[in-house]
């Protein structure tokens, strides 16, 4: 795939000392649907920095965990570990803020001081990743960080919040937190996590979806796992697109395989016939193969997600994921 030529340097930070990078707080760029423009400004050859590091840094990890499965052995270095316990600490935070009783069924207020605890020791949060000599770049990545849990005002989660999460991984291999050999470990160990304690967040606190498109879109809140789930199928001896809507072939998989984790969540948060409550996953279970599965999902998230005003206006920039457009030198 030709986005997949263009990836992003895990170890760019080694080539330039990290005092020649003036890091910035990224702000929001995109303010009306003409702004798209600067996002995907006239392929050159793929828009922006950020869009083309965005999408390279997916690509590269859908190549990387193709065919392999949840359990395969792979590498964990200390970045990964610390990142891991960063999510832990987000998740213990959920059990210290319990539920508050209020008439709305929806949208839990406790969120809001969760969210809120969250704001203010993200920047601390990061540090902990980050070593010191890097220490500038947290405040700009710490702000994916916080985008990437939901929004404290409408309580809602969407796959623009899972984006801010990928940007802020993205972010840690541009500055060579994370690193080329870490690439398996980022999606199975480290979004893998993310997930697990995005759902906790999505049950505990009732959040709703952002911008679904009820019956007619993917999934109400994730769309990466779907990405990255269906690469790691690619190939399989047995499993075949067709077996995901089948509850034994998914009970007996799923902690194997990221997609069928995702369709085990779906069936347990959604009741009646699954064609009717997930059309767009009912239809995806009769294409005839995990790589024909893959690239149509790839095509979707360009379309559905990083092409889409209502998810993009969102997206901040910075000086690691800049608005401005790719050059041809």
């Amino acid at each position: 795939m030709a986005e997949g030529e263009r990836q992003p340097p895990p170890d760019s930070s080694e080539e330039a000392p990290p005092a020649t990078q003036n890091f910035i707080i990224p702000k929001k760029e995109i303010h009306t649907v003409p702004d798209m423009g600067k996002w995907k400004r006239s392929q050159v050859p793929f828009g922006t920095v950020a869009y083309a590091d965005y999408i390279g840094f997916i690509l590269t990890l859908n190549e990387g965990v193709k065919g392999k499965k949840l359990t395969f052995e792979y590498r964990v270095s200390e970045a990964i570990e610390k990142l891991v316990a960063l999510l832990n600490t987000l998740d213990r935070w959920i059990d210290e803020t319990p539920p508050v009783d209020q008439p709305s069924r929806f949208g839990n207020k406790a969120y809001r001081t969760w969210y809120a605890k969250l704001d203010e020791e993200a920047e601390n949060l990061v540090a902990t990743v980050v070593p010191t000599h890097l220490a500038a770049a947290v405040p700009e990545v710490a702000v994916y960080l916080k985008e990437s849990v939901g929004n404290s005002t409408r309580i809602d989660y969407g796959t623009g919040h899972e984006a801010a999460f990928a940007a802020f991984l993205c972010c840690l291999c541009k500055i060579g937190v994370l690193r080329v050999d870490d690439q398996i470990a980022i999606v199975f160990k480290v979004f893998n996590r993310y997930l697990e304690v995005m759902r906790k967040l999505q049950k505990t606190y009732r959040m709703e979806p952002a911008g679904s498109q009820g019956v007619w879109g993917l999934d109400d809140f994730q769309f990466l796992p779907f990405i990255w789930g269906s690469s790691q199928l690619i190939d399989h001896p047995y499993l075949e697109p067709r077996h995901f809507v089948d509850e034994k072939a998914v009970n007996e998989n799923h902690k194997d395989y990221m997609f069928l984790e995702c369709i085990l969540f779906i069936t347990e948060m959604k009741t009646g016939p699954f064609a009717e409550h997930s059309n767009q996953l009912w239809n995806i279970s009769a294409v005839p193969s995990w790589s024909k599965v893959n690239q149509g999902l790839i095509r979707m998230y360009k379309a559905e997600c990083l092409e889409k005003f209502p998810v993009i206006q969102h997206f901040k920039f910075g000086s690691l994921l800049p608005i401005h457009p790719v050059t041809s030198g």
